[in-house]
C-alpha cells in the first residue's frame, strides 16, 4: 500500500442504516440513496455496490461525471440513477442514451433535451423542478405556464419521471414556517399537474431531514443522505426522532473509520517549539508521535493543538500547527508506542472512540462538510 492512511467501510452498517431508513417510510415511499460529493466522502465506487446489496435500487447525483462514476461502480447491474443538479448540454446525449435521469430547472436545458430526443429517437427521462421558496434551482411561477405548454407539446420526446422541489432547512425548526409554505406550495401545485393527464409523474421534495421531522412530506419517493451514512443531519433532529420514538437509542451506525499509524517517535526536551511556529512550547521533557497524515488528507489545519488521536485504545492530543502532511501527537503518558502503531482518527479503538461529530466540532466543520473533503485517492477498504 503506497498510501499513509486508509479509510474502512463497514458493510453492516451499511445494511442497519438502510433497514432503518426504510423502517421510518411509509409504505410505497421509494428510497432514493445519495451519493454526491463522493458518496459524502464514503467513495462512490465502493459505497453504491454495497448499497445495492442492501437493496437500493435508486441513486441520485449532483453531476454527471457523479452519474458516470455510479454507473461504473455498478455495470451491469439494474438500477435507476438521476441527476440532480448540473450536466452540461454535451453530456445530455450520453444520459439520454443510457437511460440516466436528470433534473430540469431552465428551458434552454428543456429545450436540448427535446431536440437531442428527437435526433436519437429515445426518450429523455426527465425530473421537473419547481421553485417553491428555496431560491436556487426550479422554475419559478411565473414560468409553469411556458413550461408546461412545452412539455405537453413534446411528450413524445419525454418521459417526465418526476416532479420535485427541495426544502430549504427543514433540520432547523427555525425553518418552520419556510418549510410549510413550500409544501403548501409543492401540494397546491400538484393538484394542477394531476389535472394534466398526459403526464404522471412520481413527487418527491424530502432528504434526510423532512423524511424524519415531516413525514407527511415522504410523498412517492425520499432522497436520503447523511442517515445512510450512520449520521441524522444534526443534533436537534436525532432528539426529534427520539424523543418521538420515546428512546433514547440512536440505532444508525457509523459506516466510515479512518486510520493511519506511527511513523515515528522523539523526546523533545523542555523549553523548546514543536513544529512550525510557536503554538505549542514544551514545559517539560515531552514525548511525541509523528503521524503522516495532515490537512492536504483532509486533517483540517484548524485542529492543531485541538485535535485528537486514538494508539492503543487511549486518546492523546494533537500539539502543534498541523502541517500539509504531517502533525504531531503528545504521547507522553504512555508506556509504550512504537513506530508502526495503529492511529485512528476517526472510528474505534479498543474502548477509546474519536467521532465524526466531535472531529468537526474542534475543527468548526459540519459532518456533511469534513466528510466530503477526505480525498478520493484515500484507500477504502470493505469490512464486515
Amino acid at each position: 500500500m503506497f498510501q499513509s492512511s486508509y479509510i474502512e467501510l463497514s458493510e453492516s452498517a451499511v445494511q442497519n442504516n438502510i433497514d432503518f431508513i426504510k423502517s421510518i417510510l411509509g409504505k410505497g415511499v421509494q428510497f432514493s440513496s445519495v451519493v454526491k460529493g463522493n458518496a459524502y466522502g464514503h467513495g462512490i465506487a465502493f459505497y453504491c455496490p454495497l448499497a445495492y446489496k442492501a437493496g437500493i435500487r435508486h441513486f441520485s447525483v449532483f453531476s454527471a461525471q457523479e452519474a458516470l462514476d455510479v454507473s461504473i461502480a455498478l455495470k451491469g447491474l439494474d438500477y435507476e440513477l438521476m441527476i440532480m443538479g448540473e450536466i452540461h448540454n454535451n453530456e445530455l446525449p450520453w444520459a439520454i442514451q443510457n437511460g440516466v435521469q436528470f433534473y430540469i430547472f431552465e428551458l434552454d436545458r428543456l429545450n436540448t433535451a427535446i431536440q437531442l430526443s428527437k435526433k436519437l429517437k429515445i426518450k429523455a427521462q426527465i425530473h421537473v423542478e419547481i421553485e417553491t421558496g428555496m431560491n436556487r434551482t426550479g422554475f419559478p411561477s411565473k414560468d409553469l405556464s411556458t413550461l408546461f405548454r412545452v412539455l405537453e407539446q413534446n411528450v413524445g420526446q419525454l418521459e417526465i419521471i418526476g416532479l420535485c422541489t427541495h426544502f430549504a432547512g427543514a433540520e432547523s425548526i427555525a425553518n418552520y414556517k419556510r418549510i410549510k409554505d413550500q409544501y403548501n406550495r409543492f401540494r397546491k401545485l400538484e393538484k394542477v399537474v394531476n389535472e394534466m393527464t398526459w403526464m404522471n409523474p412520481i413527487k418527491h421534495l424530502a432528504s434526510s431531514s423532512a423524511a424524519v421531522r415531516y413525514p407527511n412530506t415522504q410523498l412517492d419517493m425520499v432522497r436520503i443522505g447523511i442517515l445512510q451514512y450512520g449520521f441524522f443531519p444534526t443534533q436537534e433532529i436525532l432528539v426529534h426522532y427520539l424523543s418521538r420514538k420515546k428512546g433514547n437509542v440512536d440505532k444508525l451506525q457509523r459506516i466510515l473509520s479512518w486510520k493511519t499509524h506511527v511513523m515515528d517517535v522523539k523526546t523533545v526536551k523542555a523549553g523548546e517549539f514543536v513544529g512550525y511556529g510557536t503554538s505549542y512550547f514544551t514545559h517539560q521533557l515531552t514525548k511525541i508521535a509523528l503521524i503522516p497524515v495532515g490537512y492536504s488528507f483532509g486533517y483540517s489545519r484548524s485542529l492543531g493543538n485541538q485535535g485528537k488521536v486514538l494508539i492503543r485504545g487511549i486518546r492523546f492530543d494533537v500539539i502543534g500547527t498541523v502541517n500539509m502532511s504531517m502533525l504531531a501527537v503528545d504521547i507522553s503518558a504512555a508506556d509504550s508506542i512504537d513506530k508502526g502503531d495503529e492511529v485512528v482518527l476517526i472510528g474505534n479503538q479498543g474502548e477509546g472512540e474519536i467521532t465524526v461529530s466531535s472531529f468537526s466540532d474542534y475543527s468548526n466543520q459540519i459532518n456533511y462538510e469534513l466528510l466530503t473533503r477526505l480525498p478520493q485517492n484515500t484507500p477504502r477498504i470493505i469490512v464486515k
